[in-house]
């Protein structure tokens, strides 16, 4: 269990079952959730508190604009309830921000108020649900001949709740343990998932392999077309091998929520007993509340209540021992599992040779890489952390977003991991570097648990509905600049260049080049969201989804949109000798002192024109005024 699951919940959530939708959803009998747009994507903590109950450029000429929509939205065909799903996503769906292949339009602003009003249920509580009333008769059910882990994006074998207990399961009745994953194309797609990231996960499931293969745990690999297909091939895989029981670490996102809803219930059908359990943070979404019995929207206050949950359940850093050795006979008795190769990646999200052999030199794959460079930080660098966490250049961060994205290395390991080398056990407290460590690698918890709670963020809306209605612009010259590096503004190309080449960006410089692109170019944040997502390796949709929210103060927690960086001021803050510009801008390599900053601005113009470096795509003063007015006139309001 995840929450507590109330008889009203229950009750709610079995009348909604029995709507039947043509839209666009993917399980019908979870129809009426489907008119929603649930886009499931996954990268890294913020760019940086209300708990519910405590809410405290030149002129372009080439692009079109949203108009500001009037309230309310705009109504659907088929409301439900009397309220519209819908509202008009023609700028969406033409710069793909909306993927209609899979995904209804972008759902109404009133809609969003009924998950907040929890008139609708949310997805986690479809799988409380399901786990609850499912929980007597998975129970009952006995060990037949086999016992399935499947693997998502916790790909490792040392603390791995759900691994740990299907191997449980499998040894007290004798049996083997078996593992299976699915290449999704068509996730990949519609989570927009990087040929990186992808290649990453395929990388390591190689050494997944071998590190199973030595205790004679065979890992089943395939590629699966069809998303939609995914339950029943999970049922026909358990009737294959005999398996009546599977276990699964639970995901926050939408989709998989709902699909995790479905296979529990559609398993016990089949007398198979599917158990999804929370492990991908620290502490549970649901567990943390407000003296009010609010959930946190606000971080400082949330970040708070984690700590003392910890505190007071110490044995939530207990960590789960891998999975033991499978029965003598097991290598013989699934020889076509072991002989059959890792596939290779999709077609539509393969990567270039020089591509694949570039991001092999710099990620390598793997738990124990995750956790070689995980204890190279804690013994070398995070006594500094907090006062060099902010240098892009400085090289003094974990990175580690790879390993927690991939599900390498779990939340709760590093977590126990930087505690166990300070002078505390309190989270909050001793090293200063160590603590700001742990409170940055909560971040991650906290998106997660915000994404559990109002689900809407994960189907194209802002934290803040109210925020729909700001006039983007959709410049196609803008954002090509903005994706090449080509701004004229060097710390934000040398970001999006690092980004290009490497598939990674240094946490400051991603919430200096989201705020670039939303408030100086005032291009639709989501089309930042989205490209990130497509081009990191540590991609994951809270912590990416939060970050732009952030930076964009569309999200939860944001700053004010009436704070925008100035990135001349963010360069010379954080990029002092302009050694990161450098690096990545190699037209301004060889200009001196702080012109680095601002070639054309300082003198060195002349050489910055020779090497081809572009002017500012647009002057920040003007932007910074445009950007204050298109928000004041979107929100009807001078404050945040």
């Amino acid at each position: 269990m995840f929450r507590r699951v109330s008889a009203f919940a229950l009750q709610k959530t079995k009348a909604l079952e029995i709507y039947t939708d043509h839209h666009c959803g993917l399980f019908s009998n979870l129809a009426a959730l489907h008119l929603d747009h649930y886009t499931s994507k996954f990268g890294r903590r913020p760019f940086n508190a209300s708990t519910t109950s405590q809410m405290p450029p030149k002129k372009v000429t080439n692009g079109s604009k949203r108009k500001a929509i009037a309230s309310p939205d705009s109504p659907s065909k088929k409301p439900k309830n009397g309220v519209p799903a819908h509202r008009d996503s023609t700028n969406e769906e033409k710069y793909h921000i909306v993927d209609r292949e899979f995904y209804p339009p972008e759902m109404t602003n009133e809609r969003c108020q009924q998950y907040i009003s929890g008139e609708l249920p949310r997805p986690i509580e479809l799988l409380d649900a399901a786990l609850e009333e499912s929980k007597d008769g998975r129970a009952a059910i006995e060990v037949r001949d086999a016992v399935i882990h499947w693997f998502k994006w916790d790909l490792r074998t040392q603390d791995n709740k759900a691994l740990h207990l299907a191997s449980e399961k499998a040894k007290s009745k004798g049996v083997p343990l078996i593992c299976i994953y699915f290449i999704s194309p068509q996730d990949y797609k519609a989570h927009m998932t990087s040929p990186a990231r992808v290649d990453f996960a395929l990388r390591t499931l190689e050494v997944l392999k071998e590190d199973l293969g030595r205790l004679d745990i065979p890992l089943h690999v395939e590629t699966l077309e069809k998303r939609k297909a995914r339950p029943r091939r999970i049922i026909e895989l358990c009737q294959k091998w005999g398996a009546s029981h599977l276990f699964a670490n639970a995901e926050y996102e939408v989709d998989e929520l709902r699909r995790e809803a479905k296979i529990v219930r559609e398993g016990l059908e089949k007398n198979i007993a599917v158990s999804v359990v929370p492990d991908t943070c620290v502490v549970a979404p649901g567990e943390l509340e407000s003296k009010q019995q609010k959930q946190f929207s606000v971080f400082k206050y949330w970040f708070q209540a984690w700590v003392a949950y910890l505190h007071q359940h110490p044995d939530q850093l207990d960590l789960y021992d891998p999975p033991m050795k499978n029965p003598d006979g097991t290598r013989e008795k699934f020889k076509d599992i072991w002989d059959a190769p890792i596939p290779p990646a999709p077609k539509n999200k393969r990567l270039t040779d020089e591509e694949k052999k570039r991001f092999k030199s710099m990620w390598p794959p793997g738990e124990h890489e995750a956790h070689e460079r995980l204890e190279k930080f804690l013994s070398q660098k995070v006594g500094k952390y907090k006062d060099m966490r902010n240098v892009p250049a400085a090289n003094s961060t974990a990175v580690l977003s790879v390993h927690f994205s991939a599900g390498t290395l779990s939340a709760r390991t590093a977590i126990r991991s930087a505690r166990d080398v300070n002078s505390t056990k309190n989270l909050d407290g001793g090293n200063l570097g160590i603590a700001c460590w742990i409170s940055e690698v909560a971040w991650r918890d906290f998106y997660k648990h915000i994404l559990a709670h109002w689900p809407y963020v994960c189907m194209n809306k802002p934290f803040k509905p109210e925020y729909t209605n700001i006039e983007w612009e959709y410049d196609d010259e803008l954002f090509k600049a903005w994706c090449e590096g080509k701004t004229g503004y060097p710390i934000v190309d040398a970001a999006m260049r690092q980004l290009n080449h490497s598939g990674y960006m240094h946490n400051r410089c991603r919430m200096i080049v989201a705020s670039f692109l939303a408030k100086h170019l005032l291009i639709d944040w989501r089309m930042g969201e989205r490209y990130f997502m497509e081009h990191l390796i540590d991609g994951d949709f809270a912590s990416n989804n939060g970050g732009w929210g952030f930076s964009a103060s569309t999200g939860v927690d944001p700053q004010p949109y009436f704070r925008i960086f100035n990135p001349l001021l963010q360069s010379e803050k954080f990029d002092v000798e302009g050694d990161y510009i450098r690096r990545w801008v190699p037209e301004l390599k060889d200009v001196k002192g702080k012109a680095i900053h601002d070639p054309y601005g300082r003198g060195a113009g002349d050489d910055a024109k020779t090497n081809g470096y572009p002017k500012h795509v647009v002057d920040h003063k003007e932007s910074r005024e445009r950007c204050l007015a298109r928000y004041k006139a979107g929100l009807g309001r001078d404050t945040a």
